[in-house]
């Protein structure tokens, strides 16, 4: 059989093999077979020496011509399958949909929120600042003595270059003292950090609001009148509020909040420990020694501050009972809000 034949017979042969209709994975082999590195055209290729000198041309446009048309053939059939393949996916309208789950806010990003709303219809800006503060500004400015329990170990992260972990969002109230002039109104909202033993009552991290409001003549009914609206805001209407002697370096006089369970109307229950009152924060007026520090005149102005806890107001809020489930990311949890 001459050369030139044999180019006929594999033509043959090909459109025999193309007319079985064969699978995609049968057309990916016949393009191996016929058109790869080591398939037969390329074999026949290399016999062109065997062929008369005067039509090796001839020879070599046959084989690829072939080899041009087996290449158009085989994709096209490929394509074909493809084709099919779409087009029956695309009118399958019995297929079910596909349900993509919805997130929700974290309940600690929804008090935030609500927090940030309710001081803004207030009058409250919103300041903050970085986590990373100076001890100075983190105890220093804000009355905290040398001695003061506060500096331990056991509650403070303590890093390189006199710095910390801020403790609470106060420093953030430092910055703006020494940055604006009064009259200043603004909460400080933020993470926090304590070196405390983690359980289902306290986390190494957690987030608080603080407020500030400083400008001639503030008054501690001012202070008591804002948290009220607050708290009846946030709490609702029945809520009452109540205000009991305590003591913070950085206010004089000092007092601790505590709000009518909302639960129980103030009844007793297992979350308020049958008395009837739910603790939130601390206040008071801001300390002399503190407008001395941030270079503030206490003989002309005066001022009020106040702090409260997210996640155990949040954990109020929703009856959560470990604060470590607001910090874990369960899906299972989260998804109940």
């Amino acid at each position: 059989m001459s050369l030139f034949n044999k180019v006929d017979e594999l033509r043959s042969e090909f459109k025999q093999a193309l007319a079985s209709s064969p699978a995609l994975s049968d057309l990916e082999r016949m393009k191996q077979k016929y058109l790869g590195r080591k398939g037969v055209l390329n074999d026949l290729f290399k016999k062109i020496v065997e062929v008369e000198a005067h039509r090796r041309g001839e020879f070599g446009s046959l084989i690829n011509q072939l080899k041009l048309d087996i290449h158009d053939l085989i994709e096209e059939r490929i394509n074909d399958h493809r084709s099919d393949t779409l087009s029956i996916s695309a009118v399958d309208v019995t297929l079910p949909g596909v349900e993509y789950e919805r997130g929700t806010l974290h309940p600690i990003e929804s008090t935030l929120r609500d927090f940030k709303q309710i001081f803004h219809r207030l009058g409250f800006a919103v300041a903050e600042g970085p986590e990373i503060e100076t001890q100075w500004r983190n105890f220093d400015a804000l009355n905290f003595p040398p001695e003061h329990p506060a500096r331990d170990m056991q509650d403070t992260f303590f890093l390189e270059n006199d710095s910390v972990l801020r403790t609470h969002t106060s420093p953030v109230q430092v910055r703006l003292m020494l940055e604006e002039k009064p009259p200043i109104r603004s909460i400080m909202p933020g993470r926090v950090y304590r070196n405390e033993a983690i359980d289902a009552g306290h986390y190494c991290l957690f987030h608080q609001v603080e407020g500030l409001y400083v400008d001639k003549h503030v008054t501690m009914g001012e202070l008591k009148a804002t948290l009220e609206l607050f708290c009846r805001e946030y709490f609702g209407e029945n809520v009452k509020l109540r205000f009991r002697p305590s003591f913070f370096p950085f206010t004089e006089p000092s007092s601790e909040m505590d709000v009518s369970c909302f639960l129980c109307g103030g009844k007793g229950c297992r979350v308020c420990k049958q008395t009837g009152w739910l603790e939130i924060g601390g206040c008071g007026m801001v300390d002399p020694n503190v407008f001395k520090a941030v270079n503030i005149d206490s003989e002309a102005y005066t001022g009020y501050a106040f702090g409260m806890g997210i996640e155990r107001i949040a954990m109020m809020k929703y009856g959560i009972t470990d604060i470590r489930l607001l910090f874990e990311n369960d899906v299972r949890f989260l998804k109940q809000f």
